[in-house]
């Protein structure tokens, strides 16, 4: 299975209003979505109660994903039901790929690696970087921004001959632009779910690429931006496909204000399947995405994850440590 994310084409440009109203589901809806949570542990089914914290996911407006492209979601019953790829004794480690060079202003791949292994409480190890060459890798000039593009699927073929023997999957990142056919614009990323392989650009993420200044939020901006775009992408690695439930990292996006307008949590339907997966303890999880947060400064994420922590933690009678102020 071959999966295109956060992507635009050149035909959902020009005839995206002829794709069918979306109507965002109601809440008895998304309630059904997430499942019944009769006999999960206390704190999971604590962690899967929407409260006040998870918005629906947004009416879509002339040009969003969901106005452009049909999408029926994916309830945690058809999700279990779907079979998706699980982390196993021996494969259960997540590599990152760097393709090409990452300049000193980019964003940290230490600091990702870092972040995902919090986000999906695995292992991850960050490989020695891969050249990007034209005598590789097939390449064009983007006709609307004259910057070099690289042909996704040729290097799909090329990171499935180096799936380490102990992953769960490899994904690999790069500061060039990526397209996926001809016929495409441009794609932020791509994988291959079925060959656990994937590859994802930070280029659009970057105001530099739009020819914009760099001001004084600009190392936050970026990474920020690769955080979603990264684990929106290890997520479908994971066989989540994009949520149209709740306003979710999971939300499909065909421009860059539809990416940033996302917020970088799973609301209760992803999180219940990547808990189900994966088989990570909740608190311990949000504990360590709370430092992750609050280290980097992004202090609305902070505030969020803490609240969420409360919430959480707030009616078990056992309390070992207090919850989080």
């Amino acid at each position: 299975m071959i999966h295109f994310c956060a992507c635009m084409t050149l035909s959902s440009i020009l005839f995206g209003s002829l794709a069918m109203a979306f109507e965002p589901p109601g809440p008895a809806e998304r309630l059904r979505a997430i499942g019944t949570t009769t006999g999960l542990p206390e704190t999971l089914k604590r962690a899967l109660e929407p409260g006040a914290d998870f918005g629906p996911v947004p009416v879509p407006r002339d040009g969003d994903w969901l106005a452009v492209h049909r999408e029926d979601g994916q309830t945690f019953d058809e999700y279990v039901r779907s079979r998706p790829n699980r982390p196993t004794g021996n494969r259960k480690k997540i590599y990152l790929q760097p393709l090409g060079q990452f300049p000193p202003e980019a964003v940290s791949l230490e600091t990702l690696r870092q972040y995902s292994a919090a986000y999906f409480a695995m292992e991850v190890e960050i490989l020695p970087p891969l050249s990007l060459t034209t005598a590789t890798l097939t390449s064009r000039i983007n006709p609307f921004t004259r910057k070099r593009q690289f042909l996704t699927t040729r290097i799909l073929e090329k990171l499935e001959g180096k799936l380490p023997d102990d992953a769960f999957c490899l994904l690999a990142v790069t500061m060039q632009d990526l397209y996926p056919d001809p016929s495409w614009n441009f794609v932020f990323g791509q994988a291959s779910l079925r060959d656990r392989v994937g590859v994802y650009s930070f280029a659009r993420y970057d105001p530099a690429f739009y020819g914009e200044r760099k001001g004084p939020d600009y190392p936050k901006t970026l990474l920020r931006r690769s955080e979603k775009v990264l684990v929106h992408e290890l997520a479908h690695m994971f066989g989540l496909q994009h949520c149209v439930y709740f306003h979710c990292v999971l939300n499909g996006s065909n421009h860059l204000g539809e990416s940033d307008a996302r917020p970088l949590h799973l609301c209760p339907v992803c999180l219940r399947k990547l808990q189900y997966n994966i088989g990570f303890d909740v608190v311990s999880r949000y504990r360590n995405l709370l430092r992750f947060y609050q280290e980097a400064g992004f202090d609305e994420e902070a505030r969020w994850v803490g609240k969420r922590l409360n919430w959480i933690l707030s009616s078990r009678s056992d309390l070992e440590t207090p919850p989080v102020k």
